[in-house]
């Protein structure tokens, strides 16, 4: 760790840490002994830690008292804000703020049971822009939104996904052929720009953001219209640039971690 790191430790805090990940691992318990060697602590400072752990809720003494175990504490406090919560929340003031640089909207998807579900948009600052609507139900194959959702999967979890997908308005048949050929392209540079497959003249590009396990969990997507008048706004390049950023920022913020990334 370099000297910054150094600086700001907190070595109490990381020891209760340290236990708490020690015992994840071991879900039978383990004694205060164990613990220490493991540890590579006395059994004094594991006690104290343990104590308080233990008067917090988030580790249990078994009946026999010699074995300590986690408690279900740290899973109910995560039930109360789901992922999905966790990752709108952190997104939507960054989007916004995002599109006041870009001058272009901007709107994250998610996959849900099949369907690829527009779960948070940002309006472009402009007089006009294209922006789709809280709820809206888009395409599998035919959007950058639902390729890239489908992209970042295994062949089994594809093919899954296939099966359960209701076609949204307006989305063609599947060829397969064509959408794997798709899917293999973005897989290798990390997101997609196409021609929008709904309307003319727009540019869809859309980024990943990944969970701790490296699955993909949302679809951050711009449909960006190019300006022909006198503004000067950022380029189409520019922006890619940009919300690749924002993507790699709410991976990092969710935990994530990106296994595909480079760069764009």
């Amino acid at each position: 760790m370099d000297d910054a790191g150094d600086k700001y430790r907190a070595p109490a805090l990381e020891k209760g840490l340290d236990i708490i990940e020690l015992l994840a691992n071991h879900g039978e318990g383990m004694t205060q002994r164990e613990l220490a060697r493991s540890l590579e602590r006395s059994p004094n400072e594991i006690y104290r830690m343990l104590s308080t752990l233990v008067r917090r809720g988030y580790v249990i003494r078994s009946t026999s008292g010699d074995h300590y175990s986690l408690s279900l504490k740290m899973f109910s406090i995560s039930q109360r804000h789901p992922p999905i919560g966790r990752v709108i929340e952190a997104a939507l003031p960054r989007m916004r703020a995002l599109t006041r640089k870009a001058w272009q909207s901007c709107h994250m998807g998610m996959e849900s049971n099949g369907d690829i579900v527009i779960v948070a948009t940002a309006e472009s600052p402009g007089n006009w822009g294209l922006a789709l609507k809280t709820g809206t139900v888009v395409g599998l194959w035919n959007t950058g939104t639902g390729r890239v959702l489908a992209a970042f999967r295994s062949p089994e979890e594809i093919d899954d996904l296939i099966a359960q997908h209701r076609r949204a308005a307006g989305e063609p048949e599947l060829d397969r052929a064509e959408f794997d050929a798709h899917l293999a392209r973005i897989r290798d540079v990390g997101y997609e720009k196409m021609p929008s497959a709904t309307a003319v003249g727009v540019t869809n590009i859309a980024f990943p953001v990944f969970s701790p396990s490296g699955n993909v969990v949302a679809a951050l997507s711009c449909p960006y219209l190019e300006r022909v008048d006198d503004l000067v706004v950022p380029t189409l390049n520019e922006i890619a640039e940009s919300y690749q950023a924002l993507a790699n920022e709410l991976t990092s913020l969710y935990g994530g971690t990106n296994p595909f990334q480079n760069g764009s």
